[in-house]
């Protein structure tokens, strides 16, 4: 397990530690609640650091990288983001990607464990553009705001007012002596901003954006708070939600694809089940009341398996236990009830929770 590198500041904080994807993570800080809380409240910080970053160079980077993922990225503007996936010919996916358009270069911010099979794919069809891949994790990490109170935290950080940030747009700045970037980032929370910085930097900047929100009720983020976060927003993460059978249409990934861009790899099977006008099944919310199920339980109607669950979490928001799971189309109606493989009844339920 690759450590994170600021293991020893997250254990004086009371951090309990996890792996995921062959990282560590710091998975809470003794209550996960109150770290949920701060995210919805007032602000919270995490360390995604275990994240994986893929550097792509060359003349021909925009235009090769656009031809390999399901969204624009040609006509991306310099200093923009843009979430992406990348599927094979018959339309499985390979991984996500946010990627970051920069003026000498392209960034892939990747889930932990996925770099080098993103790295393998592309590089299979890397034939005659000038184009060279470059593993940068070890150069680059990114810690993540949410909350209400982001700018504030933000602004008293930078020593200047911080200006919102539209979602997927980025800009420069100096923290704690050190060039970052701050990326617009709002899928879980839409006040939130990551902040994208040079590794070595990484104590002095997790430290003055410690200090800086002090006043505003800063609390660390621990996986376990921000998987509520990301279950109630009702966002798939690929190794959880997302594997290599998964067909981006039916983790309702819509986001990510553009259809105006031209040939992509798998693009066939996405206009295909785009032009039919449905899939067989689609990710979907469950209400579990007080039942705990563990992922990967089967979802009934009467005797026939209709689908599974793939993320459970005690929801605060509902009160309850609340779960992410592909459900056949014919059952994705809100309301429908079904029964887990074990007998409880459970109800589909719109998306997102909160």
């Amino acid at each position: 397990m690759e450590p994170l590198s600021l293991h020893f500041l997250h254990e004086q904080a009371g951090a309990h530690f996890l792996e995921v994807g062959g990282r560590e993570v710091a998975a809470d800080y003794g209550d996960s609640e109150a770290e949920y809380r701060a995210a919805r409240a007032s602000v919270a910080l995490h360390d995604a650091s275990y994240r994986e970053t893929l550097r792509i160079t060359g003349e021909d980077r925009s235009s090769f990288l656009h031809g390999m993922v399901t969204q624009e990225v040609k006509a991306l503007p310099t200093g923009a983001a843009a979430y992406a996936a990348m599927i094979t010919a018959k339309g499985a996916m390979v991984a996500d990607a946010r990627i970051l358009k920069r003026e000498a270069d392209l960034l892939l911010d990747v889930e932990p464990g996925t770099l080098a099979k993103v790295k393998d794919f592309l590089e299979k069809y890397l034939i005659s553009e000038d184009a060279e891949l470059q593993d940068v994790t070890g150069e680059w990490a990114l810690l993540r705001l949410l909350g209400p109170r982001t700018a504030e935290v933000l602004g008293a950080a930078l020593g200047a007012a911080f200006e919102p940030l539209a979602a997927n747009a980025s800009r420069e700045a100096t923290l704690a002596g050190a060039g970052v970037l701050l990326v617009g980032q709002p899928a879980f929370e839409k006040h939130g901003v990551d902040v994208l910085v040079p590794r070595g930097a990484l104590e002095a900047v997790w430290k003055a954006l410690v200090q800086a929100g002090g006043v505003h009720g800063l609390k660390p983020l621990g996986f376990g708070a921000l998987e509520l976060l990301r279950v109630e927003a009702g966002v798939p993460r690929y190794g959880q939600d997302m594997v290599d059978t998964t067909i981006p249409l039916e983790a309702n990934l819509t986001q990510a694809i553009s259809y105006n861009k031209g040939c992509y790899i798998g693009q066939e099977v996405i206009a295909r089940a785009t032009f039919r006008g449905h899939m067989n099944r689609k990710l979907t919310g469950l209400l579990l009341g007080e039942v705990k199920a563990a992922p990967g339980t089967e979802l009934r109607k009467g005797e026939k398996k209709v689908g599974w669950l793939t993320s459970v979490v005690r929801s605060p928001a509902t009160g309850q236990q609340v779960a992410l799971g592909y459900v056949h189309r014919d059952h994705l109606e809100p309301g429908t009830e079904l029964t887990l493989a074990e007998g409880p009844t459970v109800k589909v339920a719109a998306l997102p929770f909160a």
